[in-house]
């Protein structure tokens, strides 16, 4: 690096306990510096600043972006051409200039001075007022002259925009970044809208630091960058918290060959960085960068222009795709899934995707008259989107499509609750007798598919049931609760009264729902289960499923839908097919879970999809 003279190479700093009192120190320097010098202070003088305070803003609130009670100013640094009071306090008043036009900023400066100096007069002879406009604070920044920066970050607020205190954070957080990095800080910059002086109470304090990582042997850049970030970020939390300012910094964290690489790219980002940032602290690059965009020497190549016209037309790919999978995944289970929980409601056993629209229209719309037909024709549509796109009947889905299709399925999910209500109604009207033998057929039916057993007694079901799911952690405690106290209503001889009826209903429904979450946890960990991944070629991904009596292959997971199936029996593969996914998922369902092992013949077939340089990935 620049400053260093030696050759050994730098190891990024981590946290140590000396830090700690390090950054306890700069707080207790920061705290002291307001608290002796400046609270008592405005303590002593408040009335009185809130008075000056409010007379310059009843003339100039449009232009005023802050007031601030500043702590004494060093003798060397006084500025000749500012007044001096014995014994006032200096005010900071500070001006927004960047929409100034009608004069020059020297005499905007010279003419408020004087009628702000005259508004002190008037209120007290204590007040002595600096008037700075905004362009002169940044062009101090530029001149690398920060101590009014220091000044502000330890003066006290009176009056503020957002700006002062945007300043206070961003100074205080710098210092302390300084403190423990400073051979690696190139540049501490300040962005966004504060610049133009728009900041607002509400406003993101905006700023970006470069590290230089040119002298870095011992880790790489990325390894360099990724912990001083998270200490830098860390320290912008404690800054806020130090100050008691509800600004959030925003920090960007770049390394210098990033820095210059994005700018080689024309990263538009770091564009506007370097056009509109002002620098804190810079050790002669940043302002060097400045000037050479101002200038226009700082160009993107044709390289980069190229790369971002292709860039459009990828991103409109992806959002395509996206599109289509919003179509494809998102409301198709948005719909499907709330109509299954319907159909288990009314106490049909969980449907797949194509019997729930059949099951919708007999049961619902025609048998009981409970839903209107139109709405099952939603859902209806919602599948047949879904498999037209995995059938490849169709490549992608219209935004048109989507719009839509987000309008029906919110008018179907708000009747799928009255339907709900529906049914809760009709079931008022059911004996407790039902309603509790479907309750134990259901655990019955899970213990069934979840063990070997042939048949299950009603004696053994909550004893099964705890040793099964309850202890193995698959399902809550709740479901066990909710379970036994249907049985235990089972085993009451007197009659239940209207209040344990609804408390009993509830229960039931509790289970049911708990029953539903264990049944498509234990889908999910059996596709999961003879789903094997495949790394090939260049960073490429598919993924292979051996079943009973098929193998399932996809040489891209982001293409789920482009499937191959191959027959597979007496451990002889077959002729390659075109497949889907609810063929695979069916087979998976289906299969034994000691079928998915991965034999030579298999292997053989991988070698000969996926090509001899493969990987695969466990776990």
């Amino acid at each position: 690096m620049a400053k260093k003279k030696s050759s050994t190479s730098k190891k990024a700093p981590d946290k140590s306990k000396g830090q700690d009192s390090k950054d306890k120190s700069i707080a207790d320097k920061v705290g002291k510096g307001q608290k002796n010098q400046v609270q008592k202070n405005i303590e002593k003088m408040k009335g009185t600043l809130d008075k000056f305070s409010k007379k310059v803003l009843s003339k100039f609130e449009d232009y005023v972006l802050g007031v601030c009670l500043m702590p004494p100013e060093k003798k060397d640094d006084k500025d000749s051409s500012k007044r001096s009071k014995a014994d006032a306090f200096d005010v900071l008043v500070l001006i927004d200039d960047s929409d100034s036009k009608k004069m020059k900023k020297e005499e905007l400066k010279e003419r408020l001075t004087k009628i702000i100096r005259g508004m002190a007069d008037e209120v007290s002879d204590q007040i002595n007022p600096d008037v700075l406009i905004l362009s002169e604070l940044w062009t101090m920044c530029f001149d690398a002259k920060y101590d009014y920066l220091q000044r502000i970050a330890k003066g006290a607020i009176v009056h503020d925009k957002g700006m002062l205190s945007a300043i206070k954070i961003a100074e205080i957080h710098k210092t302390m970044v300084l403190s423990k990095f400073e051979k690696y800080i190139v540049s501490y910059v300040l962005a966004g809208s504060l610049i133009q002086g728009k900041a607002t109470e509400k406003s993101d304090v905006d700023v970006f630091v470069v590290i230089d990582d040119t002298d870095v042997k011992r880790m790489t850049r990325t390894e360099l960058k990724d912990k001083l970030r998270a200490i830098i970020i860390g320290m912008g939390y404690d800054a806020g918290q130090m100050t008691g300012i509800k600004n959030k910094l925003n920090i960007q964290v770049y390394i210098l060959t990033e820095f210059w690489d994005s700018l080689r790219e024309a990263n538009p980002v770091i564009f506007t960085l370097l056009r509109d940032g002002v620098p804190f602290y810079d050790r002669g690059i940043f302002t060097p960068w400045k000037q050479l965009l101002k200038m226009g020497k700082i160009k993107p190549s044709q390289e980069s222009i190229d790369m971002f016209l292709s860039t459009g037309e990828k991103v409109l790919q992806r959002a395509r795709k996206k599109l289509t999978d919003i179509g494809m995944e998102d409301l198709y289970y948005a719909l499907l899934t709330p109509s299954q929980a319907a159909l288990m409601t009314y106490g049909v056993a969980p449907p797949t995707p194509r019997e729930t629209v059949d099951l919708m229209r007999e049961i619902f719309v025609k048998k009981e008259n409970m839903l209107e037909k139109e709405y099952v024709d939603t859902l209806a549509w919602a599948i047949k989107l879904r498999k037209d796109v995995e059938h490849e009947e169709r490549s992608s889905i219209s935004g048109k499509e989507v719009d839509d299709l987000l309008k029906k399925a919110d008018e179907y999910l708000k009747r799928i609750n009255k339907l709900f209500e529906q049914i809760q109604a009709r079931k008022e009207k059911e004996s407790v007798s039902e309603m509790i033998d479907n309750t134990i057929a259901v655990a019955r039916d899970l213990i069934l598919d979840e063990t070997d057993k042939k048949k299950v007694d009603e004696s053994e079901i909550l004893d099964l049931f705890e040793e099964y799911f309850v202890k193995s952690n698959k399902v809550s405690p709740s479901a066990f609760k909710a379970l036994k106290h249907v049985l235990d209503a089972k085993k009451k001889k007197k009659k239940l009264n209207k209040v344990e009826i609804q408390k009993l209903r509830k229960k039931a429904m509790d289970f049911f729902k708990l029953a539903t979450e264990q049944l498509q946890r234990k889908k999910s960990r059996k596709i999961d289960y003879h789903k094997v991944k495949v790394r090939y070629g260049k960073d490429k991904v598919g993924f292979i499923v051996v079943c009973d009596e098929k193998i399932f292959i996809n040489k891209d997971v982001t293409k789920s839908e482009e499937l191959s199936m191959f027959p597979y029996k007496d451990g002889k593969i077959g002729t390659k097919k075109k497949s889907n996914l609810e063929e695979m998922e069916k087979c998976i369902l289906e299969s034994k879970e000691s079928s998915s092992g991965i034999n030579p013949q298999v292997l053989e077939l991988i070698e000969r999809e996926f090509g001899k340089d493969f990987d695969i990935m466990l776990g």
